[in-house]
This record gives C-alpha cells, structure tokens and sequence, in this order.
C-alpha cells in the first residue's frame, strides 16, 4: 500500500538533543561535519539514496523526513554546545536514577534533576541554527516500490547542516524497507488468508492501531501448564471483564471484544489440548494457534506413526502440514468447526507458500522474525552533485527520476514551527 499522506515529524518521537549532536551518528560523519564548519564551507549538493534489493516495497522516507527536520542545522556556538551536551547526558542519567527510586523519593529530590534536564534542552535548543528549511527533498512514498539502484530520494542543500544525520536515515531506511518488502512477500504467499504479526502499541501507533497476541506460553505456565485454565483465565478478565483498563481489556477497545486465542502446543499434544480448551469455552474460543518447536514431533503425530507401525511420511518435526490436518479433522468431528487454526513458528514467505500449494486448513498465519531478517536491504547515499554539477566517485552518478515527489515542507510540518523557521 502507497502511503502518499505522510507522517508527521512529532510521531517519531526522535531524541532532538542526540541527533544534532551526532551522538547517534557513525564519528566519522560528525567529523566531516566539524570539519565543514571550522573550514567555512558550505558547498550545496545533492545526496542520492539507493538500496539494491530487486523490487523493494521502501519504508522509511516519513522517518528520513523527520530526522532531516529536527538534525538539520547547527549550533552557533559549537564548543558551548558540545560542552553542554555533556551536561546533558549526565543530567539524564542521574535523571533515570531518580525515576528508578519512585515512589521512595518525592518531588523535592527529584524536581532539581528534572529541571536541570529541561533547562539544558532549553539553551541547547536557543543555541540551534535551524536549516530544514532550505533543504529541497525528492522521495518515493512509503509503500511504493523501487528497483535497484534506482533512487530512493534526492536530498539538496548545504551539506554542512545534514552531514551528520547520514546514519540515522539510511538506518531507518533500511529497517523499514526489510520490514515492508518482507511483509509484503508473506501476505502474497498466504493467498489471501489473514497474517498476524504480534506488535507492540508503539509499532501499532505509527498506523492507529494497538498491539496484538494471543494467550502466550508464559501464561499458562503460571497456571501451572494448564492451558484450559490459562484460557479461562484470559478470557473471564480480558474479554469478559466488566471495566476498561485502556484497550487491554475487551470494553475498551474499538470492537468491543477480544478474539481469545489459545496457544496449545504447551504440552506438545495440540489435538487433545486444542479439545480440551474448545470443551471448556464453546463458542467463546476464536481459535487455536499451533507454534510447535522445530526440535519436537507432536504427540498427535507420534499416535499416528504407531498406528502405521512407525512409516512415516512427510515432515515430523514442528508445524508440519500433517499435523494440521489431523487437528482440524479432531475439531471438526467433535462440533468445533468455529475455531479457527493459527499457524506460527518458523514461518516465512517460503513455508507459507508450500503450505498453500498443498491446501493445508490454516486459517491464519502467524510470522516473527520473517518479517525483521533479510539481507540486502541496506540504501547507501552518495553525493552526485556540487553546485548543481555532476561530481561523484567512480561508478556512481546523478540519476534522473521521475517517480520521485517533492516534498512540501509547509504541508508537512505545523505552521508555528514553519513560521519560526523562515523569521
């Protein structure tokens, strides 16, 4: 999906201070920029960003925009700056001290800290030079696709003021783009049927949405691995609980309910524990995730080997196609057609992709770290032109793109703060 309404810079929550220091950057690109500075050069270029992964679904362009908006500039006093920085980041860890020691602490011990904190910000803040806003930015939109070597963004401006970010953009870049063009791989190889990634409300805010799981495996060992009991549990005060506590509980979110979905592979036996659960909650049960360890053959699969006098054929080891099928046929031979089958546990695009070319009854696909692993998804920036003239090391050169859109800074960032930029 191409996201052509951009994020805003303030989602991203970016630590002002560290960035323009250069604290989260690679030394060498604080250097070039103190270098710039001292040596009074402010040549304009124009910085070119490409990864080399075939048809990449990019991510990161609204992350770029942000960093490139609180990290472009420069301080009027560097020395001063650098000095209180320092200050900075002490003020901050004793800061941290003083919040682990809440409640046995009270506002007089730990106000001093904070207020040091604030007031440092402030003058760091009052001693920026900000130049945002005179750089002219061309980028895809999150979601759209790029072929290799074909540019990602076009960055123009003074290359003293954005030296130092290099980085932070490129490193949000790359993460976004493994992230989106691996998703979009396994949502295709699933056909159709519903992925699930269990994300955090911080991940999900970035969309508008909250987090999402199912009752995990710690769980039901604090109930004694019990599973039956653990879904009970979850379900009596997450679903079934009369308050609101946030979106944790059932009232308060959007739905009104939450789909209870027991994990049942605890016990290694998810036939039987799947039966159990589905007895003890009817139609309160949504569905059953199946998240057996690759090291571990299921009981149901090792009945079925003994009955065949150990012939066995297929996978046996994990969510094997096999051990599907025997739990849907147990669920549906018993009155339990409702429930639903999530599959997790190793699976990529690949695995899905094998499981529905052999029509295995998942109804839902769970993924993990298929989604953050992947190589070749690094972007690389190069410099490819000087004042509007081609210069670029060997083998790289200014390229031409069409599909890249300019941004509109005023339509991006608040007025006050556009405002303040171009007083």
């Amino acid at each position: 999906m191409i996201v052509i309404e951009r994020l805003r810079p303030h989602v991203f929550r970016l630590p002002i201070e560290k960035i323009r220091a250069g604290y989260k950057s690679d030394i060498y690109f604080a250097r070039t920029k103190l270098v710039l500075e001292r040596d009074n050069r402010h040549e304009r270029v124009t910085m070119q960003v490409f990864q080399k992964h075939p048809d990449a679904v990019v991510v990161g362009t609204d992350q770029t925009l942000a960093i490139l908006h609180v990290g472009t500039g420069h301080y009027r006093d560097r020395a001063r700056a650098d000095a209180l920085f320092d200050r900075y980041l002490s003020a901050e860890r004793r800061l941290y001290t003083a919040w682990t020691l809440l409640p046995a602490i009270d506002w007089s011990a730990y106000e001093p800290v904070a207020r040091e904190v604030f007031e440092i910000s402030r003058e760091l803040a009052a001693m920026w030079e900000p130049a945002w806003a005179d750089l002219a930015v061309s980028s895809l939109y999150d979601g759209e696709v790029a072929k290799p070597h074909e540019p990602v963004m076009h960055i123009e401006g003074d290359y003293a003021e954005f030296a130092h970010l290099e980085t932070l953009y490129l490193g949000a870049l790359s993460e976004g783009t493994r992230v989106a063009t691996n998703t979009r791989d396994v949502v295709a190889a699933a056909r159709g049927k519903p992925v699930i990634m269990f994300a955090t409300d911080e991940q999900g805010e970035w969309w508008g949405s909250t987090g999402l799981g199912t009752v995990p495996h710690a769980l039901i060992a604090a109930y004694g691995g019990d599973t039956t009991v653990a879904t009970l549990k979850f379900d009596e005060y997450i679903n079934r609980a009369p308050d609101a506590i946030g979106h944790l509980t059932a009232k308060g979110t959007a739905e009104g309910h939450v789909n209870v979905t027991s994990l049942v592979d605890f016990n290694n036996d998810v036939v039987n524990t799947s039966l159990g659960v589905a007895h003890a909650l009817g139609t309160r049960l949504w569905g059953v995730r199946v998240d057996t360890s690759e090291s571990l053959i299921d009981r149901a699969i090792l009945r079925e080997l003994e009955e065949k006098d150990g012939v066995a054929n297929g996978d046996l080891r994990g969510v094997t196609p096999r051990l599907i099928e025997l739990l849907r046929e147990a669920l549906d031979q018993s009155g339990y057609k409702h429930v639903r089958i999530v599959a997790s546990g190793g699976f990529d695009a690949e695995k899905i992709r094998r499981f529905e070319e052999l029509g295995v009854p998942v109804d839902v696909y769970g993924v993990g770290s298929a989604l953050v692993h992947g190589s070749g998804f690094d972007h690389t920036a190069d410099i490819v032109r000087v004042e509007g003239r081609p210069l670029a090391k060997t083998g790289r050169r200014y390229i031409e793109s069409d599909r890249l859109h300019s941004v509109d800074w005023s339509s991006l960032i608040a007025e006050p703060d556009w405002a303040r930029s171009s007083s």
